[in-house]
């Protein structure tokens, strides 16, 4: 009623002018009426077009009458479209974060294999570049022949385990999972931390299996021979019960090694603090060198250090001990071992100083790993465990503390135990 009411009024007003002048005024008068409405509407509708082409809701149109509604109704349905379009941008942020957030890497792919989206951690795993990658062939960009294989395989059961092309210290483990029909996600998960405990723990059973074997083979080899030998002379089972002896040693210190290892690495065993006299531990740790040494080298003492330290006594002795006794396995005949307690920037520090064979630079960072020996024949023969460093360095972890080795081939070592100055009690 609205749109055809100013036309109504038009006819009345036409008919009028029929009965008072002609049939032809009214015509014109009608005719002119319908010119102006058509004006006015044409001139809403080119306001419209031009406000369609950028559709903000500050910048709608205004007018009266009908297209007053119109744009009216048109300003709520913008509206309400912003605030969805508002809400599902939040919703997708959301979304996004999330993702980004997760552990692992996702590549959303297509049915032909060409990447949809990606979060960051694919991009970091496979080199993809979000922007620059979308709609990509994935085997255009990750190009190892065992994935290739993998995907076109189609058998999802089992994950892959492969290394990063753009990072060759990085293992992943790929799954693809179908959705949505033959779309799929590419999962990445980063394994290296667990490729390379596993493969720890592998080198640990190998190497104490080795280190067991040596000796258990020596002592069932003098039982054999013993009682193969028609003459056991005392001479020869005097003899056969000492090396027999040495190699029962052998095993219980590895044992025993072992064992005090596995209670450092234990999260079940606290580290009990107490405080300490250093002046007197390190007394009894150099006599323990003297005696070990036997007189076969030099021994000096420097104690500028605090006389007292909060920590575990028992653990503070093996720490300290096993950096004596590598010093005297090590260093030739005649050769110095110093062993000093001093402060530097406010930190105590220990350092045990020999003038021994010295370490190569490369095997400096993987002297802590368990059983890493620079060369195994002559380290064996030195009658260590292997061990040794390894459990420094879990005691000096527990107390916060940091190994630091300076060494020279044929120049010799220093090893230091630097603890924080937490440690200290005034």
């Amino acid at each position: 009623m609205r749109v055809i009411s100013p036309l109504v009024y038009a006819a009345l007003a036409a008919s009028l002018l029929w009965i008072v002048f002609s049939v032809t005024t009214a015509l014109l008068f009608m005719l002119l009426v319908l010119l102006l409405v058509m004006a006015y509407r044409a001139r809403q509708l080119y306001k419209l077009g031009l406000w369609l082409n950028d559709a903000r809701l500050e910048t709608i149109p205004e007018a009266d009458g009908i297209w007053e509604e119109v744009f009216s109704r048109l300003r709520k349905m913008v509206k309400r479209h912003n605030q969805t379009k508002q809400k599902l941008a939040a919703e997708l942020q959301h979304i996004e974060q999330a993702t980004a957030a997760l552990p692992e890497g996702v590549v959303s792919l297509n049915e032909f294999s060409r990447i949809e989206w990606c979060n960051p951690l694919a991009e970091q795993h496979f080199g993809l570049n979000a922007e620059r990658d979308i709609m990509q062939d994935i085997t255009y960009l990750v190009r190892q022949p065992e994935f290739i294989e993998y995907l076109h395989a189609a058998n999802f059961g089992e994950p892959l385990v492969m290394k990063a092309a753009r990072h060759d210290d990085m293992v992943l483990s790929i799954k693809f999972i179908p959705y949505g029909g033959n779309k799929h996600l590419l999962l990445s998960h980063d394994i290296t931390q667990l490729e390379r405990i596993e493969t720890m723990r592998r080198d640990f059973v190998a190497n104490v299996s080795h280190e067991l074997r040596t000796p258990l083979t020596v002592v069932n080899g003098f039982v054999e021979n013993l009682q193969d030998m028609e003459d056991l002379s005392p001479d020869n089972i005097r003899r056969a019960l000492q090396l027999m002896a040495e190699q029962t040693r052998r095993m219980d210190n590895l044992v025993s090694d072992l064992l005090i290892l596995s209670r450092l690495e234990s999260d079940q065993s606290p580290l009990r603090t107490e405080t300490v006299d250093m002046k007197a531990l390190f007394d009894e740790v150099y006599q323990e060198g003297q005696l070990l040494s036997g007189g076969r080298h030099q021994h000096s003492l420097k104690l500028l250090g605090p006389d007292q330290l909060c920590g575990n006594r028992d653990e503070l002795h093996s720490a300290f001990s096993n950096l004596v006794s590598n010093a005297i396995r090590y260093t030739p005949e005649g050769g110095a071992i110093t062993l000093s307690w001093t402060l530097s920037g406010g930190q105590p520090v220990f350092s045990v100083q020999d003038s021994g064979i010295g370490i190569a630079a490369q095997h400096i960072p993987r002297l802590t790993e368990r059983f890493y020996r620079v060369d195994r024949s002559r380290s064996r023969g030195t009658g260590g465990t292997g061990l040794g460093l390894a459990i420094v360095k879990h005691i000096a972890l527990r107390h916060q503390a940091r190994l630091e080795i300076v060494s020279d081939e044929d120049k010799g070592s220093t090893f230091s135990l630097v603890f924080p100055a937490s440690r200290l009690i005034t």
